[in-house]
């Protein structure tokens, strides 16, 4: 694992681009968490400069809690894919080592894609309530939640290959349908 890896959420923009394009983890993943969290903020934005709407500092608020929720994520998902990649590379692990860690890489985007999806859920209400540019930040949140979701979503899958019929497989499908709902809501309040 890199050190960049365990330190995501310290990282400058630029150190954190780099880390991304550097090495095989942080990957996908991180990547998915931290793209749900900028569209959180987002959401958060939007929500404290739409006058007018009684819920728009409940809202602000869940979306900072997502945020907050989504970047550690990122971390997470990083040391988990950084010891499946760990496993793979050594000789000696068998199957049975391997199957908890690909479970646990499974279990965080999972995890990624239900906060991305809550995400563009309330991304699609802000745009309900928002005008003018705030409206269109509103979509945008919506549009990168649900790019993360799906993002989380293909890693569920690719983590699960050899564990058919999961129901997290299922469920990672069930979000996707639910972002993309969400992402389609919010434009059509344009």
């Amino acid at each position: 694992m890199t050190d960049a890896a365990a330190r995501l959420p310290e990282l400058r923009v630029a150190e954190l681009l780099d880390a991304l394009a550097g090495a095989q983890v942080p990957a996908s993943g991180s990547a998915a968490a931290l793209a749900a969290a900028m569209a959180a903020e987002l959401v958060a934005m939007v929500a404290r400069a739409t006058t007018g709407w009684r819920d728009s500092a409940g809202t602000a608020a869940q979306a900072r809690a997502l945020s907050a929720r989504l970047v550690p994520l990122a971390s997470a998902d990083a040391v988990a894919f950084a010891r499946v990649v760990q496993l793979r590379a050594d000789p000696d692990a068998d199957e049975r080592d391997l199957r908890p860690a690909l479970a646990q890489a499974a279990e965080l985007p999972l995890a990624i894609a239900d906060a991305a999806c809550a995400t563009a859920e309330l991304a699609a209400t802000a745009a309900g309530w928002a005008i003018g540019y705030e409206k269109a930040d509103a979509i945008a949140a919506a549009a990168l939640a649900e790019g993360a979701t799906r993002a989380a979503a293909a890693l569920v899958h690719a983590n699960l290959m050899t564990v058919p019929g999961d129901a997290r497989a299922a469920r990672a499908d069930e979000l996707v349908d639910l972002a993309a709902a969400a992402r389609a809501n919010a434009r059509e309040s344009e």
